[in-house]
C-alpha cells in the first residue's frame, strides 16, 4: 500500500509540474528574450560589484554610467547573433562571441563617456568592469544551455492530423527549430495519407477539450490534408474558447523556423493572413532609415572604399575599372543597376550566358576574394540606396536572366519583388550564399517571411545581426 501510495504521488508530480509551467509558460514563451532581460540586469549590476570589490573611493552609485553599460553591453550582444534563435556556434564559439561583444561595447563605452563625462566610469572601475562582465555572461550562457530545453520552456502541442502535411512537423531537425514546442502526438484524421509512425499517434476519445486538459495540451495545429471532409470545427472552436491556442499549420512552421514553408503554402494564407503590409508611415519610416544608415555608413566607410579603389588598380593596372554595374530586378520587377567594387576579371562572362559563383571561383581576382570575404565589395550600394533603388534591409536583388528562369521553376518567386531589394537580409542572416535553383528556393522561404513581417524594428535587428555576417564570414563567396 505504501508502494502504491508512492506511486500516486510520483505519477501526480509531473502533472503538478506540467500545471505550474501552464501557468508561466507565457511569460517565458520566448526563452531568448528572457536571457536578454537577464544579462541586460546582470551587465547594470556589474559598475556596483566592481565598486565594492574595490573598495570605498569607488562605491558612490552612478546609475546613468550602469544603465549605459548595460544597453551597450546588450546591442553588442545583439550584434554578435547571440539572441538569434539560429545561433548554433558551441559554447567555446559562444564565448568568443561574448569577448568580441564586451570588446566592441567598451570601445563604445569609452568613446561615449569622452563625449558625456557624467557618463563615465572611474578608470579602475572600468578596467574591472569588462573582467567581470565577461565571467558572469560565461556562467549565465552556461547554465542558460542546461536550462532551455527543459519543458518549462516549451509548449506542449497536439497536431491534428498525421499525413502529407502533419510529416512536416517531424522533419523539423534543428534544434532552434523544435526548442519552442514537444509534441504530444498527431491525430489521424479522414482523408489522410498516413505518414506518421504509428507509435507517435492518439486516438482522443470523444472530444478534444477533455484530452487537452488530460494531457495539457497548449496548441493544437490543424494540419489535416483534406478539410473538405470531418473538419471538427466544433471541437476546436471548443478548445480556442477554453484558452488552447489553434493554429494552422504554415503560421505553426513560420513562427518556429522564420521562414514560410513553400511545401505547405496556399494562395488563400497570403491573401487572408496578417503582414505583407505596405503602409505610408512603414514607408516613410523605411526611407529615413535607409537615408540614415547609408549616409552613416559611407561617412565611415569612405577611407575603406578609397583603399579598395587602390588596391583594385595595383592589381590590375591603372585603366582597369574599379566599379561594376550589372542589371538587377527591384520593387514590382522594375529593372535598375546595382552599383559594386569589381571583383572578377574583366571578362568574368566572355561567353555571354550569365553565371553563379561557386566557392574558389576562377574568375575572382586576389583582391576580389578579400572584398567578398569581407563585404567591402557591395559597399558602392550604399548609393543605390541613398538614390532609392534598393533599401538596406530587404531581399536580395537577382538578374533577370535568373529571375525568369527561377520564376518558372519556384511558386511564389515573384512575390519576393513586392519588397524593395536590400544589401542585408533576413535570408542572407539565416541561410549561405545560393548558387542554385534549390538554393533560391531555400532563401525564397526567408525572404518571403521577411516581406510578410517586415518593420523597423526587424530591420533595426537584422542590421545589428549583419555585424556578425561580416565578422565572421559567413555565407561569403
Amino acid at each position: 500500500m505504501v508502494r502504491a501510495a508512492d506511486d500516486r504521488i510520483h505519477a501526480a508530480a509531473p502533472r503538478a509540474e506540467r500545471r505550474i509551467a501552464r501557468v508561466f509558460r507565457p511569460l517565458l514563451r520566448t526563452p531568448l528574450a528572457l536571457l536578454a532581460v537577464l544579462e541586460l540586469l546582470v551587465l547594470a549590476a556589474v559598475p556596483a560589484l566592481a565598486r565594492w570589490l574595490l573598495g570605498e573611493p569607488y562605491a558612490a552609485a552612478t546609475w546613468p554610467a550602469s544603465t549605459t553599460c548595460a544597453a551597450a553591453g546588450v546591442i553588442a550582444l545583439c550584434a554578435m547573433g547571440l539572441y538569434s534563435r539560429r545561433q548554433r556556434s558551441r559554447l567555446e564559439g559562444v564565448l568568443l562571441r561574448v569577448a568580441a561583444a564586451l570588446l566592441a561595447a567598451g570601445a563604445g563605452i569609452a568613446l561615449l563617456s569622452y563625449l558625456l563625462p557624467p557618463l563615465a566610469l572611474a578608470r579602475p572601475v572600468f578596467l574591472l568592469t569588462g573582467p567581470l562582465s565577461f565571467l558572469l555572461l560565461a556562467l549565465d550562457r552556461f547554465l542558460f544551455e542546461r536550462v532551455v530545453d527543459e519543458d518549462v520552456f516549451r509548449r506542449r502541442v497536439l497536431v491534428y492530423g498525421a499525413g502529407r502535411r502533419a510529416i512536416s512537423v517531424t522533419q523539423l531537425r534543428r534544434r532552434s527549430d523544435t526548442r519552442g514546442f514537444r509534441v504530444v502526438g498527431f491525430v489521424a484524421t479522414e482523408g489522410d495519407e498516413l505518414l506518421v509512425p504509428g507509435e507517435r499517434l492518439v486516438e482522443p476519445p470523444g472530444t478534444l477539450l477533455p484530452y487537452c486538459r488530460r494531457h495539457d495540451v497548449d496548441e493544437i495545429v490543424v494540419a489535416m490534408d483534406d478539410r473538405r471532409t470531418a473538419f471538427p470545427i466544433h471541437d476546436l472552436l471548443e478548445c480556442r474558447l477554453a484558452g488552447v491556442t489553434v493554429t494552422e499549420l504554415v503560421d505553426f512552421l513560420e513562427s518556429e523556423t522564420g521562414k514560410v514553408r513553400l511545401d505547405v503554402l496556399n494562395p488563400s494564407w497570403i491573401i487572408f493572413s496578417a503582414g505583407f503590409s505596405r503602409t505610408p508611415l512603414r514607408q516613410l519610416t523605411g526611407r529615413l532609415l535607409d537615408i540614415v544608415a547609408s549616409a552613416a555608413l559611407l561617412a565611415l566607410a569612405w577611407p575603406l572604399m578609397l583603399l579598395a579603389m587602390i588596391a583594385v588598380k595595383i592589381e590590375d593596372g591603372w585603366r582597369a575599372p574599379v566599379f561594376y554595374s550589372q542589371v538587377r530586378v527591384g520593387l514590382e520587377g522594375l529593372h535598375f543597376e546595382v552599383l559594386k567594387f569589381r571583383s572578377m576579371r574583366v571578362d568574368a562572362e566572355q561567353v555571354g550566358a550569365p553565371m553563379w559563383a561557386t566557392p574558389g571561383d576562377p574568375r575572382m581576382t586576389r583582391v576580389g576574394a578579400v572584398m567578398r570575404k569581407l563585404r567591402i565589395d557591395e559597399l558602392p550600394q550604399l548609393l543605390n540606396v541613398l538614390l532609392g533603388d534598393m533599401r538596406f534591409v530587404g531581399p536580395r536583388p537577382e538578374r533577370p536572366e535568373f529571375v525568369r528562369e527561377l520564376e518558372d521553376r519556384i511558386p511564389y518567386y515573384r512575390e519576393r519583388h513586392t519588397a524593395k531589394p536590400g544589401i542585408t537580409g533576413w535570408a542572407q542572416l539565416c541561410y549561405a550564399y545560393g548558387a542554385s535553383a534549390e538554393d533560391a528556393a531555400e532563401k525564397l522561404q526567408y525572404d518571403l517571411y521577411y516581406v510578410k513581417n517586415h518593420s523597423l524594428l526587424f530591420d533595426l535587428m537584422i542590421l545589428l545581426q549583419t555585424v556578425e555576417v561580416v565578422l565572421w564570414g559567413k555565407g561569403a563567396r
